[in-house]
């Protein structure tokens, strides 16, 4: 690894002519990006020395010349590099790549957050793209009364009457440890800090060194799970947001909306307990295809989250009982207070002294005190309950229903208006209230997802039981009118001798846990897999026979392409059943998933299908009078639905959303949503103002000959996707070969299996695994096939379509945002890199499909900048484009250096052609045996596995999306 003393003197400058420009005046990200390269560089040569220094910063170098020129002779020399590599200077140096695309990203963190205040302190938002992408409260609001003549009661009426629900979901797609997201967070602060414009010298000195201090600590941090997470430690590491950020996030978002109401002239707040933010959470919940999701699970979360949001209301009520001092009151208030004195029941003993301490004359204080002691023994019976299955605390003298929690703090909020202290009424108990009545007693609401095959299982059990034949034999009819019969009666229609299964033990224990545990723990119970109205009556009969309580509301889920086209047909049927009308009382959750339609015909015929599924239903609901809410399934990638939230929800068709919103947060979205206070900030304003903003101002509906276009473009593209993912003999085999899908369970980021079924091909494979691989090679298949070839079919059957194509990306949110989404994943493409993993890792008969495969690339690309008009990809958004360029150096290092490793995994002579010093004596030596202690159970040579995993993460960070 010689290298002379003029290059080594030349490098850092290199460096630096090779990083992109400044693309305005307030870019600062150039030189953060530089500032935390620097510290990180010098962080390496401290811990492992110059060499491995000189190393990366090589590697670097070649790499930002191909990113350049595209000159694949530059990954040749960047290969000879890493392959003379020994495995523990391959594991520095992968994970060094990999803690740089990290430290990256927070670099455009830190300067999207630091143009965003600029353009706040100028009171301007809608420059550059931000009007696009952006959703700001107080800018729609005003937008809607100022521009589109709203009148400010519509405005404030359609508010405090619209619902966001934003599902936590644990789909494996979070590649990132929360010990290190925790780090990442500290060291945004840092470089937030450090370029502060009031910053002293000394506190420079200090912020730097903290800076170094952090970037080291993730550094020394290992970035591999050792293990696969449990499902209580993904609701863990859920509901970890919660107490960071949206715990406080949500009182203040809901202040700034107060706020901008105001500014239109309504004095009137939005009231506490308006539904405008919900949260829920399938983690714990969804056992679809998990068999790790066990009832026991699901009764471990709701118990810990409950737990979780006793002790988050208990450490701020004496806040709020240390603020509320004083002691005028009204009589129902004073009444309540002497009633409390003069009670001798304390239940929580630990509190005792406080009762005699406080006077009577401070009877906010005494009232709070009694919500203090509930509190403490609501977290302690949850905890207990928890830890050994019973507890000493008597429920009587817990909450065991939200009404019980608000009652007292309403009297207290009655009795501050009542004696003219509304100002002090509006502040922190005003901010309580809402806490309470946005996550209640647990904190989230626990959906359940089952396959709806689990439930024909168990019906048809119990109906061979009874004597009365296979359920699972009878036609849709007779299923119907067999359920509707046992839930319109009494008779029970199982004991304990209903023979069980180990699989129908489960469904039927699911249902048990859901009648033991306080019905506000539970949110929907969806049916995944759902075709017919059979599905949903059979899950409500067996939440009838089980006693569940209070029933969930039951949501089907269609995915695949054929069952949502065949969905509006499936939810009238269910309409028009009378039980079921009375049952639901005018409302109905539906869900459609993004992911498997995506998987199953590409990304723009799901999208067109999704497209008009909605408007079916919507059709179906108001013919039967009912209000319909749409659960989107959506992803992080494109390929599963993912995207900007603004553009996403403003693209939907109209009267979709209608002031009810569902939507999964998945993997890592959650933290680019939430992982700090301005990101939660910003996300419940995205929701909250394209929510609004769609419900008063809807998007415009298609022409008709746009949409007979899109129906025979969506026909071309499923054409040409299916004939190569599913028909084409040799693709299976090209995909295992061609991307890390058979590694990608190694990486340890979710408890959930990546196959539905150990065996089988594409159909079986999960779309979180089959995206994740084709984004690790840059060739993101699943995207864009058969896009080119339905603009094909277009551009070639008549040539007036090409001018057509321009008006609807024009004019259309719908068709720009589908266009706009795929332009940005061919930006962050590259066949030259797929190139490399074929040529190393596919078997030469396979090649030319892989050839086919990039022409077909390259062919949609010039015909998407056509239909959009643009001369580049992301001419239109260069802010996205320089942090694109700012990462790919990085990227294109962890792809050589991870098509070299797969190389070596499944070509065990490789090692000895290329790598002769790992040989019987280096595989005895001490470095082998220190690698080996890293992984002692990898089945691979000491090194290969960890270098392989921290190359997939840091790919993962630098394309910021895994699934």
């Amino acid at each position: 690894m010689a290298r002379n003393f003029e290059k080594m003197a030349s490098i850092d400058a290199q460096l630096r002519l090779l990083a992109p420009r400044k693309v305005s005046e307030d870019d600062k990200l150039v030189e953060y990006d530089a500032l935390l390269l620097d510290r990180f560089l010098d962080i390496v040569q401290d811990l492992h020395g110059e060499g491995i220094r000189e190393t990366v910063q090589e590697c670097y170098e070649l790499s930002a010349e191909y990113e350049g020129k595209r000159d694949t002779q530059k990954l040749e020399e960047l290969g000879k590099v890493l392959t003379s590599l020994d495995p523990g200077d391959s594991i520095v140096l992968s994970k060094s790549f990999s803690n740089m695309l990290n430290l990256a990203n927070l670099a455009e963190e830190v300067q999207i957050a630091y143009r965003r205040r600029i353009k706040l302190k100028k009171g301007n938002l809608a420059d550059e793209s931000s009007a696009t992408t952006e959703s700001d409260i107080e800018e729609t609001i005003k937008r809607l009364v100022v521009d589109l003549k709203k009148s400010p009661e519509e405005v404030f009426d359609a508010l405090k009457n619209q619902t966001v629900d934003l599902v936590f979901t644990a789909h494996p797609t979070q590649s990132v440890r929360r010990s290190l997201l925790q780090k990442h967070a500290r060291v945004r602060d840092c470089l937030t800090q450090l370029y502060a414009k009031d910053i002293t010298p000394d506190d420079k000195q200090e912020l730097d060194e903290a800076l170094q201090r952090e970037i080291q600590a993730c550094f020394r941090t290992d970035e591999i799970r050792r293990a696969p997470p449990t499902p209580q430690d993904e609701m863990r590491a859920g509901m970890s947001y919660f107490h960071e950020t949206i715990w406080k996030g949500v009182p203040k978002f809901l202040r700034r909306v107060d706020t901008a109401l105001k500014n239109i002239g309504i004095n009137e707040r939005i009231p506490y307990n308006a539904p405008l933010i919900q949260f829920s959470s399938w983690m714990g919940g969804d056992r679809d295809g998990n068999p790790r999701v066990t009832p026991e699970v699901t009764r471990d979360v709701c118990l810990l989250a409950r737990m979780m949001a006793a002790n988050l209301y208990f450490s701020q009520i004496e806040d709020l009982m240390f603020e509320l001092s004083m002691w005028r009151c009204n009589e129902e208030l004073r009444a309540r207070a002497d009633e409390l004195h003069r009670s001798s029941k304390r239940d929580a003993k630990h509190y005792i002294e406080f009762w005699k301490q406080v006077p009577p004359s401070e009877p906010y204080r005494v009232v709070l005190g009694d919500v203090r002691d509930k509190l403490y023994n609501t977290r302690e019976r949850s905890r207990q309950l928890l830890s050994n299955g019973i507890s000493e605390v008597p429920e009587d003298a817990t909450f065991t229903d939200i009404e019980q929690f608000l009652e007292p703090l309403e009297l207290c909020y009655r009795s501050l208006c009542a004696c003219g202290d509304r100002p002090i009424a509006d502040g922190s108990l005003l901010d309580f209230l809402r806490q309470v009545s946005t996550f209640g007693l647990s904190l989230v609401r626990l959906d359940i997802r089952q396959e709806s095959d689990r439930h024909t299982d168990v019906i048809d059990a119990i109906t061979k039981h009874l004597g009365i034949g296979s359920y699972r034999e009878w036609s849709e009819e007779k299923r119907q009118e067999w359920l509707l019969a046992e839930l319109r009666g009494k008779r029970p229609l199982f004991g304990h001798d209903l023979p069980k299964t180990e699989e129908i033990a489960d469904v039927l224990d699911t249902f048990h846990v859901l009648s033991e545990l306080p019905a506000d723990n539970f949110g929907a119970y969806i049916i995944s897999m759902a075709t017919a109205p059979s599905d949903v009556l059979a899950v409500e009969l067996l939440q009838r026979e089980c006693h569940v309580k209070q029933a969930l509301r039951v949501v089907p889920l269609f995915e695949k392409l054929a069952d949502l086209d065949a969905a509006p047909a499936a939810v009238a049927r269910l309409f028009s059943i009378d039980w079921y009308r009375n049952r639901i009382n005018g409302k109905q959750e539906v869900m459609i998933g993004y992911s498997d339609s995506g998987k199953d015909a590409g990304r723009l015929s799901a999208a067109w299908q999704l497209y008009k599924a909605q408007e079916e239903l919507i059709k179906v609901a108001k013919q039967y009078g009912v209000k319909l809410t749409m659960f989107h399934g959506r992803g992080g990638t494109v390929g599963r639905g993912g995207g900007p939230t603004h553009l996403a929800i403003l693209s939907q068709p109209p009267d979709t959303i209608n002031g009810s919103l569902r939507v999964t947060v998945q993997g890592e979205v959650i933290e680019q949503s939430f992982g700090e206070e301005h990101l939660c900030f910003r996300t419940l304003q995205r929701y909250t103002a394209a929510t609004l903003e769609h419900g008063m101002h809807p998007p415009i509906s298609p022409k008709s000959e746009w949409r007979a276009l899109m129906d025979e473009m969506a026909i071309a593209a499923t054409k040409e996707y299916r004939s190569i993912v599913f028909q084409e003999p040799r693709f299976v085999e090209y995909f295992r070969l061609a991307t890390p899908e058979l590694e990608y369970g190694r990486m340890n980021i979710g408890s959930r299996p990546s196959k539905r079924k150990p065996s089988g091909g594409i159909e079986s494979l999960r779309a979180i695994p089959w995206i994740f691989a084709w984004t690790q090679t840059r060739f993101h298949l699943p995207v864009w096939l058969g896009v080119g070839a339905a603009f094909k079919y277009a551009i070639e059957k008549d040539s007036k379509n090409l001018p057509m194509l321009q008006e609807m990306y024009n004019q259309w949110p719908f068709f720009r945002v589908t266009i706009d989404l795929l332009e940005m994943v061919f930006a962050k493409g590259d066949p030259g890199i797929a190139a490399l993993y074929d040529q190393l890792l596919v078997s030469k008969d396979l090649w030319s499909l892989g050839e086919r495969l990039r022409a077909n690339y390259d062919e949609t690309r010039c015909l998407l900048l056509q239909v959009a008009g643009h001369r580049d990809l992301l001419e239109g958004d260069p802010y996205l484009k320089q942090r694109l360029s700012l990462r790919d150096p990085y990227i294109t290092t962890l792809n050589v250096c991870q098509v070299y490793t797969l190389k070596r995994i499944r070509d065990p002579n490789y090692n000895v052609e290329v790598r002769p010093h790992l040989s019987k004596e280096y595989m005895e030596s001490k470095a082998a045996a220190e690698l080996l202690q890293l992984n002692p159970s990898s089945e691979y040579a000491p090194g290969l596995e960890d270098t392989l995993i921290l190359t997939m993460k840091g790919i993962a960070a630098g394309l910021q999306n895994t699934g």
